[in-house]
């Protein structure tokens, strides 16, 4: 059996997104239940020269949207990056995974070898669409994802694997 790129692409970002707007709901719960600004979370970081958790949302969302368009041949939406509640951030992820859901398998699969040029600060990458999906998407979609949950998680937010990982 073999596994399509619109497999591997489209349905694990758009999963993989819903767990973390679920993780955002906890967020948003455990700061009423304890008294806690919101913004208080939504500001905190790992470490001092890291992103705070709402730009590790915003880029997850990024890269999930970049990837699926790139792959597709569709245009990647804009998002103005002015996210900083819960809610604000609830409603990227929405806006993100309707956009991965409007993708069809029949505009990703088939891109395994679809030049794919990215412009990294000063130069260009070139990968095949495989290469693109599982060594750069991939891994840079889930090192945001797994430090807005890292930050939750270290800042107190009763969450645990099952909350990162969902329902397979």
């Amino acid at each position: 059996m073999t596994i399509s790129m619109y497999q591997a692409s489209a349905p694990r970002f758009a999963s993989m997104l819903r767990n973390l707007s679920a993780i955002l709901d906890k967020a948003q719960a455990y700061c009423e239940a304890k008294k806690i600004e919101p913004a208080v979370l939504t500001g905190s970081r790992l470490y001092p020269d890291m992103f705070p958790l709402s730009r590790q949302v915003q880029i997850a969302c990024d890269t999930a949207k970049g990837a699926v368009a790139r792959l597709a041949g569709m245009e990647i939406p804009k998002h103005e990056d002015t996210e900083q509640t819960f809610d604000e951030l609830k409603a990227r992820i929405a806006k993100t995974i309707d956009f991965i859901d409007s993708a069809r398998p029949a505009q990703i699969d088939g891109s395994e070898a679809k030049e794919i040029v990215l412009k990294l600060r000063d130069r260009e990458v070139k990968f095949s669409g495989v290469q693109y999906l599982l060594g750069f998407a991939h891994p840079n979609f889930y090192f945001h994802a797994t430090t807005a949950y890292d930050i939750l998680r270290h800042n107190g937010v009763d969450i645990g694997k099952r909350d990162f990982i969902g329902n397979p």
